[in-house]
């Protein structure tokens, strides 16, 4: 008597393999399963969810943050004392975190939308572990050392905020192809727990819907307006001259953004111990000059405590084109290399000599010097002499010079009412760009005190408060404002009421459409594994396209010393199926 085993056929799945694999390294068909997730796989999933959303604000925050990378770079070489791009290792790492959290994101979605069970691998979830921690101390650490430019993402929500709508409404109207397929499973289940939990995510869900649909009504945005209201062009201040093409504070520096149509100058001043007013941002020399080659033992020494006649041997141009501080070097001709190669301390003399040439503003900030310096107590007088005998009647200071020089356009660094600032005579105002709302700047140009914002860099930052009226901006990169003619967007109020009200209808319609569908398409199909194997002997498949696996007819004749067919299946890890039908 012999015993036949039908011919077994596997369909290979090999997207799901990966899927299966890649998530929970379940690679083999036997491995996975059908059955309702555990709660501790629950729960990473959750930790997966909260990674990922901290991760978009995260890499956000910092996408956007890239108006201010320089200030942030200052920042660490004033702790650090070396100049180097703090940015990149944090970019690099945020990048990478993020990729990878979402794509594992998106694999739990597809084993939500097969209907696998979710397992997360051991070391899936040490990564992942990484990443929520490494994120958190970064939050933290940015909290409590730059924790003013949080304030760039409500900011920078006005320009993109219309836009990031639309693109959250459509993933998550993408999504309910997955909530309606749990929904049309859960009907054919009959237990509570899971339909009960079933409820909570449609309610979610649905919940999630809705505020998309009305969070347009709190988007605010200046450039939401009446395109025929649109003041003029925000004039543009170079601060530090074009620090991106030329090195700070040096004549080419300012040269170069007087060729992009600047209206102003902005430089920071010190004072050298004989009396000369000169640029300087830091308080030493030993970033933007090459003060340890030609004064090596002075090379940590206050940038006041040199004389002006020193001060001219310093290089101030070379450490540019080493350190490459905004990556632009390599846009330089040979010619203007070499310029830079040459530069040297630059005089405020010297820069009122050109903006007097160039009829333009300049603005000026003093640093006093320390205590035990000559100048201690005359470095504003010192500083006045210069400006006034050159007749620099445009200048602007940021410091209280009123009854020194009544005659120059003085200028408040601190946010004050414009009551305030017309008590005191003062008619300009010079803040940080998020130390001003939108409202705040219309109130300011309404009371004619010009108002100047630090820095601006980014097209869409000067397209914002371009739209919210402001007088001014300071940028370091004047060549890049130069080719902004025109806010980057403009929306009449209706327009963008109409945009979002049809995004609104299509998405519920969408939505709706998908759930019927869905109910549809599960109602017709048997409750079967997708992998289940097909048993019957009989069945051919002549599609090149489709892997099979065939196992062989096993003949074993029973009673002899020979392993039996179940044994052998049962070795090898393989369901088996045996024909009692076989006649004798």
């Amino acid at each position: 008597m012999v015993k036949h085993q039908p011919l077994q056929v596997y369909e290979r799945q090999l997207c799901l393999s990966c899927i299966t694999g890649i998530y929970g390294c379940r690679w083999k068909r036997y491995q996975r399963s059908h059955d309702d997730t555990t709660k501790w796989e629950l729960l990473w999933s959750l930790i997966l969810l909260f990674t990922f959303c901290l991760l978009l604000v995260w890499f956000y925050f910092w996408w956007e943050a890239h108006n201010d990378y320089n200030e942030f770079n200052w920042f660490l070489y004033n702790h650090s004392g070396e100049w180097s791009d703090g940015t990149v290792p944090i970019l690099a790492t945020t990048a990478a975190g993020f990729t990878y959290i979402a794509f594992l994101m998106v694999l739990a979605l597809c084993h939500i939308a097969l209907g696998q069970q979710l397992n997360l691998h051991w070391l899936h979830k040490v990564m992942l572990t990484a990443a929520l921690l490494t994120t958190i101390v970064g939050v933290i650490s940015i909290n409590q050392t730059w924790g003013q430019e949080w304030d760039v993402i409500p900011i920078s929500l006005q320009a993109t905020g219309p836009f990031l709508h639309i693109g959250a409404l459509a993933a998550v109207t993408a999504l309910s192809w997955i909530v309606a397929g749990q929904v049309a499973r859960s009907e054919k289940t009959s237990t509570i727990e899971l339909y009960l939990f079933q409820v909570v995510v449609v309610l979610l869900y649905l919940s999630v819907l809705l505020g998309l649909y009305v969070v347009p009504l709190y988007i605010t945005s200046p450039c939401i307006m009446d395109p025929t209201t649109l003041k003029q062009r925000p004039d543009v201040i170079g601060h530090q001259g074009a620090p991106m093409l030329a090195p700070e504070n040096t004549l080419w520096s300012f040269q170069r953004a007087l060729q992009m149509n600047v209206t102003g100058l902005e430089a920071d001043v010190a004072i050298s111990v004989d009396g000369v007013p000169f640029l300087m941002r830091d308080r030493t020399l030993q970033r933007t000059t090459d003060v340890e080659k030609v004064f090596p033992d002075r090379q940590k020494d206050d940038a006041s405590h040199f004389n002006w006649t020193d001060l001219q041997q310093l290089n101030a141009g070379q450490w540019f084109l080493k350190d490459d501080p905004f990556w632009t070097v390599r846009t330089l001709s040979p010619h203007e290399k070499d310029l830079i190669a040459n530069q040297s301390v630059c005089s405020l003399e010297q820069l009122l000599k050109l903006a007097s040439y160039h009829n333009s503003t300049v603005i000026f900030s003093l640093r006093r010097p320390p205590r035990e310096h000559p100048c201690y107590h005359s470095w504003i007088n010192d500083t006045l002499e210069c400006s006034l005998f050159l007749f620099m009647c445009h200048c602007v200071l940021y410091s209280q010079v009123r009854r020194l020089a009544p005659g120059l356009i003085q200028t408040s660094v601190e946010k004050q009412s414009p009551e305030s600032l017309h008590q005191y005579g003062i008619s300009r105002l010079l803040l940080r760009y998020n130390q001003a709302s939108t409202q705040e700047i219309r109130n300011y140009s309404q009371s004619n005190i010009n108002l100047t914002l630090y820095t601006i860099n980014e097209p869409w930052l000067y397209s914002v408060l371009w739209c919210s009226g402001v007088s001014s901006v300071s940028s370091e990169a004047p060549h890049i404002l130069n080719k902004v003619p025109y806010p980057i967007w403009l929306m009449r109020p209706d327009e963008y009421c109409l945009m979002w009200v049809s995004a609104d209808l299509i998405s519920f319609a969408v939505v709706i459409g998908i759930f019927i569908f869905q109910k549809y398409r599960m109602s017709g199909m048997r409750s079967y594994n997708p992998e289940q194997i097909m048993l019957s002997a009989a069945v051919r498949r002549s599609s090149r396209d489709l892997n099979v696996m065939k196992e062989k007819l096993i003949f074993s004749e029973v009673g002899n010393g020979v392993s039996s067919a179940d044994e052998l299946y049962a070795d090898n890890g393989y369901d088996y199926y045996t024909n009692q039908g076989i006649s004798q």
